[in-house]
């Protein structure tokens, strides 16, 4: 119920209220779970249309809050993050207009809404967020400036939203230079004094963990995984295997990672003499998983390698990285198997898929005991003539292996990588998934390679006698006639606005570009950036004490600005009247300045009683004057602009009787 004690709001008032708050919710939606994000919005809606006239009682108030946060707190699996607790601030956001009814109401709903584009940044730092809680907050603050004007009583109610907004704006602008400041100069830590809770509901992306179907979001993900620029050569499209996390146990679904310990031996590579330098730019994950090509020299400062060379970060990849690496192809790799490694590579669990281990017995009965080779050219032969590939598949049962080789026979990367890999070990070949990403978008306006969240991929390594492991994508043998999702269905742009319009894939390239832009100037700004931002000067590197007095020096010419910019602000907008106020100015230093609250014909004869040499001239200014503020115009039809360049023009003696000079705009029948 609205608080009778302050005044209600007027139609009007409210609806900018709530247009304030919905701006600032929007953002915030933005991140969360597109059906989440479904839900609170329509629950927004509702309420609002459901108490447009009249407030919703307490208990219902009550009543759909416990299931909002019920809505929310199952669809976040009722884990406890980030995430959830920005969800159940729009949850609560969504309902608070059905007690918004007095001036109190209002400010307690904007101030409420503010928190959310504040909270959208837990979530993603993008430009689009940036620009969206800057428009909120633009709104909200000239709501806040309505509400004031109403409870005053102030004219200025009534002036339009636009000229509002721009009002705001320039109080907004005032502490730009002091925010660019901040950001730039104020010396930043290499590490944060403190963290912020991890996410519950996890982003698409790459894990420790593939099961079959589980990669249909992630391959229908059109967002940037990653971004590489190549220093030197550059590989191919087809060689671009970038690895991420290698899988070697199996329950009979499930493929996971080995956690790895001290102990194991050093994997012995022969490298090829072909060498990528390249540097990568990695997309928030909040994983620790890293990819790279096949395969990494070395391990980048700030990961580690495993002894399959998958690369971890040692902290959560909660931002943009960036790690500089290089890589070339094998010729050999781990060549000489041990015992140990051979026997995890050929485990398999007991009671599934009996018939995909009938078929590896009964194929290595048929290549003999050395035709290891052979038998994964067999597998290969089978996929190509027999399977097709598509993204539309449904759940596998229990025995998913057997369903997929036997029964189903379509699928994508997941399903060929798992059942070759379970084919081959069945047949008593040491084999292993590998997943990451394949291929890549080259970028012509940046100059970089562009890797999509469903460029994901997984593929096989087997182990062959004399070459070690060997790459082997089982998904690449299906025959080019039975591939039911096309790469070029998939290309940047393709599924969206810009793909249906000349030019869409350019226009993609540079929205790309720019955001790559503000992934290298804004997020990517760091302690270490900090210290060499005055390098194009000759300026090697900037120390602490350095950075405080440039601090300093920014915050002293942003408060001259903000000085500057008041001042500015305060001047008369109209070019008469400000005429008039320095014609005054002028009789200053005669002591005959006009006061505040003295009419123009008053003054006129002031003037003329010390001064009667200037009184015919002033006396004509002042009645022109008086009859363009009062009578709507001056007789005769003389020009606004005329009257102006008049009163700019007036100049008093200081000497008694040395007054001769004639005003423009007056004619000499204006002297009588």
């Amino acid at each position: 119920m609205a608080d009778p004690s302050t005044p209600a709001l007027d139609p009007r008032a409210r609806r900018w209220v709530l247009l304030s708050a919905g701006a600032c919710l929007l953002p915030l939606l933005l991140q969360l779970p597109m059906p989440m994000a479904l839900t609170l919005a329509v629950s927004a809606l509702a309420v609002v249309a459901v108490t447009w006239r009249h407030p919703l009682h307490g208990l219902l108030r009550l009543l759909l809050s416990v299931v909002l946060i019920a809505i929310v707190l199952t669809m976040s699996g009722f884990s406890i993050g980030r995430d959830t607790g920005c969800a159940l601030l729009a949850a609560m956001l969504a309902i608070k207009p059905a007690e918004t009814f007095s001036l109190r109401d209002a400010r307690s709903l904007l101030g409420f809404a503010l928190f959310a584009p504040f909270a959208t940044f837990l979530l993603d730092q993008g430009p689009l967020s940036l620009v969206l809680g800057l428009a909120a907050t633009l709104l909200t603050l000239a709501a806040l400036q309505l509400l004031a004007d109403i409870e005053s009583g102030d004219v200025r109610r009534d002036a339009s939203p636009w000229r509002r907004m721009a009002a705001t704006g320039r109080l907004l602008a005032l502490g730009l230079p002091l925010a660019l400041a901040a950001f730039w100069l104020f010396p930043r830590l290499a590490s944060p004094l403190w963290g912020i809770p991890e996410r519950a509901m996890a982003r698409t992306g790459l894990s420790d963990r593939m099961s079959p179907g589980d990669w249909v979001d992630l391959m229908g993900d059109e967002r940037p995984a990653l971004r590489a620029r190549f220093f030197g050569a550059t590989p191919r499209p087809q060689q671009m295997y970038w690895r991420g996390p290698v899988m070697w146990d199996f329950d009979g679904r499930t493929w996971t990672q080995p956690r790895w310990t001290a102990g194991w031996n050093q994997t012995v590579i022969e490298h090829g003499r072909q060498r990528w330098d390249y540097e990568i730019e990695l997309e928030p994950t909040d994983r620790r998983q890293l990819v790279a090509l096949d395969l990494p020299l070395a391990a980048p400062a700030g990961s580690e390698q495993d002894p399959d060379q998958s690369l971890q970060s040692t902290a959560q990849l909660t931002g943009v990285t960036r790690w500089r690496m290089q890589s070339a192809p094998p010729v050999r790799y781990e060549a000489r198997l041990s015992r140990q490694l051979r026997e995890y590579a050929l485990q398999l669990p007991g009671g599934y898929n009996p018939r995909t281990l009938a078929l590896g017995r009964r194929w290595r009965i048929d290549a003999g005991p050395h035709a290891d080779a052979a038998i994964v050219t067999r597998a290969l032969d089978w996929i190509h003539r027999d399977f097709a590939y598509t993204l539309e598949t449904p759940l596998l049962g229990r025995n998913s292996v057997d369903e997929f080789l036997f029964d189903q026979r379509a699928g994508f990367c997941q399903h060929f990588s798992s059942s070759f890999v379970v084919l081959m070990r069945a047949a008593g070949i040491p084999a292993r998934v590998v997943t990451g990403y394949a291929g890549g978008y080259r970028n012509a306006v940046g100059g970089y390679w562009l890797v999509r969240r469903s460029d994901a991929h997984a593929w096989a390594e087997v182990w062959l006698r004399g070459r070690g492991w060997v790459r082997v994508d089982p998904t690449a043998a299906v025959a080019p006639e039975r591939i039911y999702d096309t790469l070029d269905d998939r290309q940047p742009g393709a599924g969206s606005l810009l793909g249906g319009i000349a030019g869409g894939r350019s226009l993609f390239d540079v929205s790309d570009w720019m955001r790559r832009g503000w992934n290298d100037f804004v997020l990517g700004f760091n302690a270490q950036r900090q210290q060499r931002l005055l390098r194009p000067l000759g300026i090697e590197r900037i120390d602490d004490r350095t950075l405080v007095l440039l601090m300093m020096l920014a915050v002293a010419l942003g408060l001259l600005w903000m000085v500057w910019f008041s001042r500015r602000n305060e001047r008369e907008p109209d070019p008469m009247l400000r005429a008039w106020h320095a014609l005054a100015r002028r009789y200053r230093h005669l002591d005959l300045e006009r006061y505040p609250d003295e009419p123009a014909g008053r003054w006129a004869e002031r003037v003329a009683a010390t001064r009667p040499e200037l009184a015919d001239e002033l006396r004509i200014l002042s009645q022109r004057f008086s009859d363009w503020r009062y009578a709507d115009g001056e007789p005769g039809g003389r020009s606004t602009r005329a009257l102006t360049q008049a009163l700019r023009a007036h100049r008093p003696s200081a000497q008694p009787g040395s007054h001769r000079m004639r005003t423009p705009g007056m004619t000499p029948g204006d002297r009588r």
